[in-house]
């Protein structure tokens, strides 16, 4: 049976317009595995309470960040998983085929590519390092639902500690910090803590304790929030950072309910208070430079720390298509 692979990743508008945006946000916002409300609620909260307002603010914030990968490029997070595509598939020398898992290019339009060119056996590659319900096990069902007939599924399991994306990631990491750097704060996408509580198949680990994600529980296997302070100690260990250099934080909180803490926005405006002034930023649960890692904490976090006394400001750029990502991604899909 002929081989191939299938990289997913969370998304896009076509463009920073609002229409779009607002599309794009209201497919997003209607996954359950998102906004895990009851779908009529879920359905009166994103038409009435989320839409008729987050694309204007949105669409604002994509245009400061289209194009930003080079003239005519459009949006970073597909131009960049393009790239990832075709580099992956000239070392591979099997199908690969691109899919986000909302807006274009669509799953079965991915699925009807792979078929196309001969393959039976599908490897999945969700582009998330850390599990959480809301990127890859919605990822893997749409994936399922729109697998061809008589062809099977293999799924890359969460990376978070695998060696090759921990080295790819500290190499691109080291690569752009400046000579004099005072901290490295490690932000994340955020979370509602209810996710946690959910995905937790022990029922009562997650967020039971302070130390939960010290202490070894069945319920790592499925928790984005230990899986991130994971990878950040595994890559401050690569980066000679010690514990007191470096921090973990979450970003792109929604609505009201409590969400992971400390809040990224939160640190950035606190940390030149506790003496940072020279300030690195890493985003390791992003794989492509996007909206949160170019607007959210590239153009607003750094002006907000800038505005709070900071000196200067680094943003680490994402994996994108560096050479020593296309290599993890070949051992990831040949091993």
């Amino acid at each position: 049976m002929r081989r191939g692979i299938l990289l997913i990743n969370l998304g896009t508008p076509d463009s920073p317009g609002k229409r779009d945006v607002a599309a794009w946000l209201r497919e997003f916002l209607m996954d359950g595995h998102v906004l895990d409300l009851p779908p009529l609620l879920r359905r009166l909260v994103v038409s009435f309470l989320i839409l008729p307002f987050r694309p204007v603010r949105s669409a604002r914030a994509y245009a400061r960040i289209w194009d930003a990968a080079g003239s005519g490029t459009g949006s970073p997070l597909l131009h960049y998983s393009r790239l990832c595509r075709d580099r992956l598939a000239d070392v591979v020398n099997i199908p690969v085929a691109l899919a986000m898992r909302y807006g274009k290019p669509r799953i079965p339009d991915a699925m009807a590519e792979l078929a196309t060119a001969g393959a039976e056996e599908i490897l999945l590659l969700p582009l998330y390092p850390q599990h959480a319900d809301s990127t890859h096990t919605t990822s893997i069902e749409a994936a399922r639902a729109a697998l061809p007939p008589g062809a099977t599924l293999e799924v890359v399991p969460p990376f978070f500690d695998s060696l090759v994306y921990l080295e790819s990631q500290a190499g691109v990491i080291r690569d752009s910090l400046p000579e004099n750097w005072d901290y490295l704060l490690f932000s994340y996408h955020g979370l509602p803590e209810r996710h946690l509580r959910k995905a937790d198949p022990t029922g009562n680990h997650c967020l039971t304790r302070h130390d939960c994600c010290d202490v070894q529980s069945a319920a790592h296997a499925t928790c984005y929030r230990h899986q991130a302070y994971r990878t950040s100690a595994l890559l401050a260990q690569r980066l000679g950072a010690s514990r007191e250099r470096y921090g973990v934080s979450f970003q792109s909180r929604l609505g009201r309910a409590p969400w992971l803490t400390p809040y990224t926005d939160g640190e950035l405006r606190s940390l030149p208070g506790r003496g940072v002034k020279h300030l690195a930023v890493a985003c390791p649960s992003f794989v492509a430079d996007n909206l949160e890692t170019l607007e959210e904490i590239g153009i607003a976090g750094r002006e907000a720390f800038l505005a709070a006394g900071g000196s200067s400001f680094t943003l680490a750029p994402c994996l994108n298509a560096a050479p020593e990502w296309i290599a993890a991604l070949r051992q990831f899909c040949t091993r």
